[in-house]
């Protein structure tokens, strides 16, 4: 397998990754229309940890991690380093020693479509990682892949400069043509959420606030008193059968 490393992607603004940061996964995923996801399978490593960053991306051989070598060359200050391999892996592909590197560069953080080890340490200097397992399982360095292509994780393509979001709840990648987009967007979604907080403290219901009472009534669920139900069933089995008999025995 053959490879490119391509320098010097343009990279979403700055200024956008960090507003994109103090929303969130979730809020930022809704704004855009509920897009962008990695799926379930990346998890955190630590938790109460939210970043976010430029991306750039690695493309390695499974069971192997020489291009991430080549990758932590090509990172900044603000990125975040994105790796996945061209067929499925759980090896341990990124460690302490790598962590050592990127921090020094400025890095915040790693999102890697493999395994990771040395946890314990990572989490000891504060470096976050979302991985898709965890194995002590070692790696080579024989095989060429690429640098700053496009890859996909979790059915989304990311391109290097994207911004990368990842929090406690997933990873999801913003387009970098849309970053600004997505800051006025996430911006419109934390205020709307805000307000239906205060109005939840308040007591109001998600039914009221939402109108979904016209939306329970056009899909036919209809409110029933206990006492009415218990009639309608016993009427259809010929006997007054009480509809919650026989459930939730703790006998």
């Amino acid at each position: 397998m053959s490879g490119v490393i391509i320098t010097g992607p343009p990279r979403a603004a700055a200024e956008d990754a960090r507003a994109l940061a103090g929303h969130g996964v979730a809020t930022v995923h809704e704004a855009l229309g509920r897009t962008g996801l990695l799926g379930p399978a990346l998890r955190p490593i630590q938790q109460d940890v939210r970043i976010a960053g430029t991306a750039v991306t690695a493309l390695c051989w499974p069971g192997d991690n020489l291009m991430i070598h080549a990758a932590v060359e090509q990172c900044a200050e603000g990125d975040i380093l994105v790796v996945t391999t061209t067929s499925p892996c759980t090896d341990g592909l990124f460690g302490e020693l790598f962590a050592t590197a990127l921090q020094r560069r400025g890095v915040r953080g790693l999102v890697i479509n493999t395994g990771v080890r040395d946890t314990a340490e990572l989490r000891a200097m504060n470096f976050p990682v979302w991985s898709a397992a965890v194995s002590a399982q070692g790696t080579v360095k024989a095989t060429g892949g690429s640098v700053n292509v496009p890859v996909v994780v979790g059915g989304q393509q990311i391109c290097a400069g994207d911004v990368i979001i990842a929090d406690d709840d997933g990873v999801m990648v913003v387009p970098r043509q849309r970053s600004a987009e997505a800051v006025k967007a996430s911006e419109a979604r934390t205020a709307k959420e805000e307000a239906s907080r205060l109005a939840f403290a308040e007591g109001q219901l998600g039914l009221d606030r939402y109108g979904l009472r016209e939306t329970l009534v056009r899909l036919g669920v209809r409110y029933q008193s206990y006492e009415e139900s218990v009639r309608i069933a016993g009427s259809e089995s010929g006997a007054g059968v009480d509809p919650g008999a026989g459930s939730g025995d703790r006998s």
